[in-house]
C-alpha cells in the first residue's frame, strides 16, 4: 500500500479504538435522576415486564479498557502507525528465521558436502533430504510427483528442454532458466499456422493430410532456426524436440495451434540462495527420478 493510505488507515483505527473507550465510559457512568443498583426502573413492557438497573461488572470494563490498550500497545509496536518502535518486519523475520533454520541444519547438510550429485542420487539418506527439498520449494509448478503439468516439465520421463545432466541440471536449479517462443500467426497466416501444426504433429507419429504435412514442412524453415533442421530441439537455448510426443503445453491441434499463433513464454526462478550443498542434494533427487536403477 502507498504511504497516504497507509496513513489514513492507522489514524482510522485508532480514532476507532479511542471512540469504543469513549462509548464505553460514557454508557458506563451514573447518569442524573438514575435509580440505584439493583432497582427496578420505573417503565414497564408488556405489563409486567420490568427493568432493573444491572451495570456491567466492574472487571468486564477493566477487560474491554485493556484490550483497548493493547491495541494501541501492538499499534505503536509494529508497524501500525510508522514503522513500529520494534522495527519489525516481515522481511527481516523471514530472514532471521531461515538463517537459525541453516545453523541448527548446517551439520546434517555439511555431512553430504564435497560428494557429486551422481554419487549422491545413489545414497537413500541423500535421496530423503532431496525429495524434503524439492517438496518445499518445486511442487507448486512440478507437482508433488513431479510430473508437472501445462507448461511445467514433467521431471520423471528423461527429456529434458536444457539438458539432464547432473550439471544440467545444477545449473537449471541454481541460475533457473527463461525460454520465449515467439508468436507467429501474422507471419504464418491462420492457413499457414494450420499446415505447420500438422507437419509438426506428423513429426511424433501423429495422422494428419498428407497435402498439409508437404505444405508445412516447408514453412519448417521458419521454426529450424530453434527447433534444428530435424526438429529435435536445441538445448542450449531450451528449444523441444518435436519428434518425441511429449509435449510441455499439450500436443492437441488445438494447442499446438495457440502455441504457433500466439507463443510461449516460460520462467523458472533462480534458487542460488538454496546454497550449494542443498542445490546438489535437490538435484540428486531430480536427477533420480528419471534414472531409478
Amino acid at each position: 500500500m502507498s504511504p497516504v493510505t497507509t496513513t489514513l488507515i492507522a489514524i482510522a483505527t485508532v480514532l476507532n479504538i479511542l471512540a469504543c473507550g469513549w462509548l464505553i465510559w460514557v454508557t458506563a457512568r451514573r447518569k442524573p435522576g438514575e435509580v440505584a443498583e439493583g432497582a427496578v426502573k420505573d417503565h414497564v413492557w408488556d405489563g409486567d415486564l420490568r427493568e432493573r438497573n444491572n451495570p456491567l461488572p466492574r472487571w468486564w470494563l477493566i477487560l474491554f479498557f485493556l484490550t483497548m490498550l493493547f491495541g494501541l500497545g501492538y499499534l505503536l509496536l509494529y508497524p501500525g502507525v510508522g514503522r513500529g518502535a520494534l522495527g519489525w518486519t516481515e522481511d527481516r523475520q523471514y530472514r532471521e528465521e531461515l538463517a537459525r533454520a541453516d545453523r541448527e541444519y548446517a551439520p546434517v547438510y555439511a555431512t553430504f558436502a564435497g560428494r557429486s550429485v551422481l554419487e549422491l542420487s545413489r545414497d537413500p539418506k541423500a535421496l530423503a533430504l532431496g525429495r524434503s527439498l524439492f517438496a518445499t520449494n518445486c511442487i507448486n509448478c512440478h507437482g508433488s510427483d513431479a510430473r508437472g503439468g501445462p507448461g511445467f516439465p514433467d521431471l520423471t520421463d528423461n527429456d529434458w528442454l536444457y539438458g539432464g545432466t547432473p550439471e544440467d541440471i545444477v545449473k537449471s536449479i541454481t541460475f533457473g532458466r527463461e525460454g520465449t517462443m515467439p508468436p507467429l500467426g501474422t507471419v504464418l497466416g491462420a492457413e499457414g499456422v494450420d499446415e505447420v501444426v500438422a507437419y509438426v504433429r506428423s513429426l511424433s507419429g501423429h495422422a494428419a493430410p498428407p497435402d498439409k504435412v508437404a505444405a508445412g514442412k516447408a514453412r519448417f524453415a521458419l521454426c529450424a532456426a530453434c527447433h534444428g533442421v530435424d526438429a529435435k530441439g536445441n538445448p542450449a537455448i531450451g528449444s523441444k524436440n518435436l519428434t518425441d510426443d511429449i509435449w510441455l503445453y499439450g500436443g492437441s491441434e488445438a494447442t499446438l495451434r495457440k502455441t504457433i499463433s500466439e507463443g510461449r513464454h516460460g520462467k523458472m526462478p533462480a534458487h542460488a540462495w538454496l546454497g550449494d550443498d542443498k542445490i546438489r542434494l535437490l538435484a540428486a533427487y531430480v536427477y533420480s527420478l528419471s534414472h531409478p536403477q
